[in-house]
């Protein structure tokens, strides 16, 4: 007689996989889409410790790999995905650090980057400028980010679209800002709508809701080409403690989701998520809201696969 087998399964539980993102287990520069991560946080201007953010999403990213995506039936494990590890810096230089994330982002067919703080997106940007006409923007922070300068710091992450726009890597016609909500010089505000750029602010995004919210960033940036850039601190701490400069009245996890889902079709070319600083987390649900946002952009990469 003989009875249900009770050994062990050759599943690996969801502690065991890897600690890259996703389990990948590839990490070759060539794949079709790569993860890297930048644990970058000199341009910071409060609490710092963005640079532990990579390893915190990658780890949280484990807690994706169930099974498709509910929405898309996109399962991204199943994409030519590779995580090639860390970008290296220049030691407490940012602007050496920033050329050398100019130079390892290029030849990068499509790249998802792992922050670090805001500033690594600038030269993300100067890197792709190199492949790519000036790209619409789809950027979700609590802040402009286009201040001239920073406290002095001519780059630091609030800097970094002031730079894009001045330098021609972006188009700000059809650069679309969501969730802003924090103080902010009027000069500073009134020089980003001059140049062009829409924001929609947190309030608005509350009054007005995800499908109105997503209908009017494709409106905005058409069908050309879109990068897609998430500074965490657009969630409101609640949904988002472990960052250096939170802001309260922000946007809850889910609302960026639906945004994120309702965007099928765009011509995406890269991607970043920013400011997560594992330190001031609580049971890890600000890494795990970085990574899941990752996991939506891929999703949405897998549908026109």
């Amino acid at each position: 007689m003989t009875g249900p087998t009770t050994g062990p399964t050759t599943a690996v539980a969801t502690y065991a996989i890897p600690p890259t993102f996703l389990g990948s287990r590839r990490s070759d520069r060539s794949a079709p889409i790569c993860i890297a991560g930048i644990p970058l946080d000199l341009g910071t201007t409060n609490r710092s410790g963005a640079r532990f953010g990579p390893g915190a999403i990658r780890r949280a990213s484990r807690m994706l790999v169930d099974g498709a995506h509910p929405q898309h039936w996109v399962d991204p494990t199943t994409l030519p995905l590779a995580d090639i590890g860390d970008f290296a810096l220049a030691l407490g230089d940012l602007a050496a650090s920033m050329a050398l994330i100019e130079q390892q982002a290029g030849g990068i067919e499509h790249l998802v980057a792992l922050g670090g703080d805001h500033s690594i997106t600038l030269p993300l940007l100067r890197a792709l400028a190199k492949r790519h006409s000036a790209p619409a923007l789809i950027h979700f922070d609590a802040h402009i980010d286009t201040w001239p300068d920073n406290f002095g710091q001519a780059y630091g992450h609030g800097s970094v679209f002031y730079h894009a726009i001045e330098e021609g890597l972006l188009d700000p016609r059809r650069m679309v800002q969501i969730g802003i909500r924090s103080p902010v010089p009027r000069e500073v505000y009134d020089w980003t709508l001059a140049r062009g750029v829409t924001p929609i602010t947190a309030q608005k995004f509350h009054e007005i809701g995800p499908a109105a919210v997503a209908q009017r960033i494709a409106e905005i940036v058409g069908d050309g080409p879109v990068y897609l850039s998430i500074d965490i601190d657009v969630l409101d701490p609640a949904f988002a403690p472990g960052t250096g400069t939170p802001e309260i009245g922000g946007l809850a996890s889910w609302q960026v989701q639906a945004v994120l889902r309702r965007l099928p079709g765009l011509r995406f070319v890269g991607m970043d998520v920013v400011e997560v600083a594992p330190a001031y987390d609580t049971a890890e649900i600000t890494a795990l809201a970085g990574a899941t946002m990752a996991w939506e952009y891929i999703c949405l990469l897998g549908l026109g696969r």
